[in-house]
């Protein structure tokens, strides 16, 4: 099919992103810092809420999609991850906003819709005016097939919101991916506005190195600021000039199982650390024996309890050695998965076994206080695994056992050092967006002063 250059040129272009409007409609069953951060949300147009998990992204995607139909009069779609619509719909039901569950395209009036990212490809742009991204760090895979679906379905209207608590968990040069997909600046442009490239024979050690990119001068505070223009970043209400109230978390205590393979690899006297992806996955499968006794042992009690694999013959013989247990698989239909999500949140089933990569998303679990966890090198998968329990709204200290072997070390070294990374460009991005909003946070006085008898 021929297209002229002009029509090659208007596919690629974006639209202006100050178009937002005040809102219409804020129920009181919002919480104020809710209020504030869909309130911008809307006068803004296009805009991203990293929230962490438990703040109320779904109460606060429901309102403001609400508000986009209402002012408009047409329909918003809400993607999400597998097995979260349904949640998405019963929030509606919760909160008094009508959300209509599509899975092959079919739309009727004016409305919030919901679908999965996998069904996207049956739906037409043109039918809605607005859309929200659940869980939208999908999008920071630079060459990912989704993020450019969705991008591109994204690309022509008017009202777009992505929330997600983990927006660039590894590496801040992915947040242009969702600047892009909002229309500000695309991936490309971002980086050579605000990075500049490092060659690989580059001996310079820069605590602001990201991947091969580095900060251009004295770019890092600009590049902060230019986030803070269309994302608002939290933690806790706090982050935001609020009070944090019921918004606190409870202890998580994480404990380290360190099990001996039972056979050592071929020409080797001891255990020492595996050493690059082909190593380490030799030992995962060597071990995989060891580790799933371990976790039947842990969940070896009468509680509810998630157990997070990430190869299927883990996850066999963990539904072999766990009494009572239910495997959800990629394989799986989403009937499937779907209905044993929903069972286990309704406590029909104790123990579920099953990856990050399929339930680690999006999902609310506060009736579960235990974990076990295999290490792999995504931070991303064990910060939204476990936050499936350890959330805001979370009774109970929550308890992860995280299951490893002597061989293994180096994964879950590099697991924590990511970790401590996506800390610090969060505390990072909540302190700027805090400066340039100008916030106070309160000071609380909680000790206690004795003054002297002489005074």
């Amino acid at each position: 099919m021929l297209i002229t250059y002009t029509d090659f040129i208007e596919a690629k272009r974006h639209e202006s992103t100050m178009h937002g409007f005040e809102p219409l409609w804020m129920p009181d069953f919002l919480f104020d810092f809710q209020e504030s951060l869909v309130a911008w949300a809307l006068k803004k147009g296009r805009a991203a809420l990293y929230c962490d998990c438990g703040l109320g992204k779904t109460p606060m995607q429901l309102v403001w999609a609400e508000n986009v139909v209402r002012k408009t009069g047409g329909r918003v779609l809400i993607l999400t991850p597998l097995a979260v619509s349904y949640q998405t719909v019963a929030e509606g039901e919760k909160f008094g906003v009508e959300v209509t569950r599509s899975n092959e395209g079919e739309v009727g009036g004016s409305g919030v819709y919901v679908t999965n990212y996998e069904r996207l490809h049956y739906f037409n742009s043109s039918d809605f005016v607005g859309v929200v991204c659940d869980e939208s760090s999908i999008l920071k895979g630079i060459d990912g097939a989704t993020r450019s679906a969705v991008t591109q379905f994204m690309r022509k209207l008017s009202y777009r919101l992505l929330c997600t608590a983990t927006a660039a968990p590894n590496d801040y040069i992915e947040l242009g991916t969702s600047s892009e997909a909002l229309g500000e600046l695309g991936f490309a442009d971002m980086l050579s506005k605000f990075f500049k490239k490092v060659g690989s024979t580059s001996s310079r050690k820069d605590e602001y190195r990201s991947g091969t990119y580095r900060f251009r001068g004295h770019a890092e505070r600009d590049f902060w600021r230019w986030v803070c223009s269309w994302a608002r970043a939290c933690r806790k209400p706090s982050d935001l000039g609020f009070d944090d109230g019921r918004f606190r978390l409870p202890d998580l205590i994480t404990n380290q199982h360190i099990v001996h393979a039972n056979t050592l690899r071929d020409g080797w006297l001891f255990e020492i650390p595996a050493v690059g992806l082909a190593e380490q996955r030799e030992e995962r499968s060597r071990t995989v024996g060891e580790r799933c006794e371990m976790v039947a042992h842990l969940v070896d009690h009468n509680r509810p309890a998630v157990v997070w694999c990430h190869l299927n013959k883990e996850s066999d013989m963990l539904r072999k050695l766990i009494p009572g247990s239910v495997e959800v698989k990629g394989s799986d239909t989403d009937d499937h998965k779907e209905t044993s999500f929903k069972s286990f949140q309704s406590g029909d089933i104790r123990v579920l076994i099953t990856k990050p990569t399929i339930a680690g998303f999006g999902l609310n679990w506060q009736h579960c206080n235990h974990q076990t966890f295999f290490p792999s090198h995504s931070f991303e998968q064990w910060y939204q695994a476990i936050r499936r329990c350890w959330r805001f709204g979370q009774d109970n200290p929550v308890t992860v056992d995280v299951v490893t072997t002597e061989g293994e070390q180096r994964v879950l070294a590099n697991m924590q050092a990511k970790s401590q990374a996506a800390e610090k460009m969060f505390d990072q991005l909540v302190q700027l967006m805090a400066n340039e909003l100008r916030i106070t946070k309160k000071n609380e006085m909680t000790k206690r002063e004795e003054i002297p008898s002489w005074l």
